[in-house]
């Protein structure tokens, strides 16, 4: 299944032309799926690692290792649980990366409601653990974090601005997030390790996640079942198609971080744009050719009515502007969907 669990190769130096040696925690995840194909298609050395949780389906996962398997090469995969350190060093200490794209974590904000400690396990615990083992890296050039734009909170400020305050959290998952943002602001200041947090804006796109609304209103749809529309319609989200997030990533992960003295040291990853849940839906309804049976809802606890990124920052340091829609990203996802589930 995984790809073989060979050795990474060691650099003696550090030259501007040489490949990088990446490790991507969360690689059977979603975003980690993605950038772990991106890294190896520029000749990147790449080991991921994942626990396999059964937050959603894990068959996914699978499936999205085994594609890995034939579309990254050299890609080594390991089973690791980040929250146990003993299995964590187990995964790594063979191997030397120069670069770490830290994704893994207990994703979903409502489920941090029901299920809280597996939060503090992976997203806390986890997190804390992955800094700690990799203070002692000497050859770490740069460590990203994926953060959220849950941190924002109940900020009524739009679009959200990395200088916004974020000390009003709705959600447990938003506290452990922003806690992950302060521990590694003082692993920088105590240790000056490179670190750079992302705060991603709803990504969506290929091999997406089951519990989100682009594919729980598409699945709903296509089987006809009723949806639900969360506080009666009114929900805006900046959407951000997943080869944009890539590309942020990306453009993040080529060097030492672009502007060490900026405070905080994260970036949003977004669209730039506050697109209306109803006209999201819209979308998939015109592409799919047939109408959503619709049911209004409560806002439920833990989220919130709106989020927009502003880019001001990641544009400036790194040049990153997206350049997906929804109108294009939708029908993208749609026809990936419909091939990964059989469907003519």
């Amino acid at each position: 299944m995984p790809a073989a669990q060979k050795k990474l190769g060691r650099r003696s130096d550090s030259s501007p032309g040489d490949k990088l040696r990446i490790l991507v925690t969360g690689a059977a995840g979603f975003i980690g799926y993605h950038c772990v194909r991106a890294f190896a298609a520029r000749g990147d050395q790449v080991l991921g690692i994942d626990n396999l949780n059964d937050y959603y389906d894990v068959a996914l996962k699978e499936a999205r290792l085994r594609d890995l398997e034939k579309t990254a090469p050299g890609f080594i995969f390991r089973k690791a649980e980040i929250a146990d350190r003993s299995t964590l060093r187990a995964a790594l200490d063979d191997h030397t990366f120069d670069i770490v794209v830290h994704l893994a974590a207990q994703a979903g904000v409502r489920a941090s409601i029901t299920n809280p400690h597996i939060y503090a396990e992976s997203n806390l615990a986890g997190h804390l653990n992955i800094l700690e083992y990799f203070r002692h890296h000497d050859s770490l050039v740069h460590f990203i974090y994926a953060s959220s734009s849950s941190v924002y909170g109940a900020n009524r400020k739009l679009p959200f601005s990395e200088s916004d305050r974020v000390d009003d959290p709705v959600s447990l998952y938003a506290a452990t997030k922003r806690a992950d943002e302060l521990m590694s602001e003082v692993y920088h200041r105590l240790y000056g390790m490179p670190l750079t947090g992302l705060r991603f804006f709803t990504v969506y796109g290929p091999w997406g996640r089951p519990d989100m609304a682009m594919w729980l209103f598409t699945d709903a749809i296509i089987n006809r079942r009723p949806l639900t529309l969360n506080n009666h319609g009114r929900m805006r989200r900046d959407f951000t198609f997943v080869d944009d997030a890539v590309r942020a990533v990306a453009a993040i992960a080529s060097g030492p971080p672009a502007n060490p003295s900026r405070t905080p040291h994260v970036y949003n990853v977004g669209n730039n744009r506050s697109e209306d849940l109803r006209d999201l839906l819209s979308i998939i309804e015109s592409n799919l050719g047939r109408k959503a049976e619709v049911i209004e809802g409560p806002l439920p606890a833990g989220d919130v009515p709106e989020t927009h990124a502003d880019l001001t920052w990641i544009k400036a340091d790194y040049g990153y502007s997206p350049e997906i829609t929804i109108n294009v990203g939708v029908p993208r996802f749609l026809a990936w969907y419909k091939q990964y589930h059989g469907i003519d």
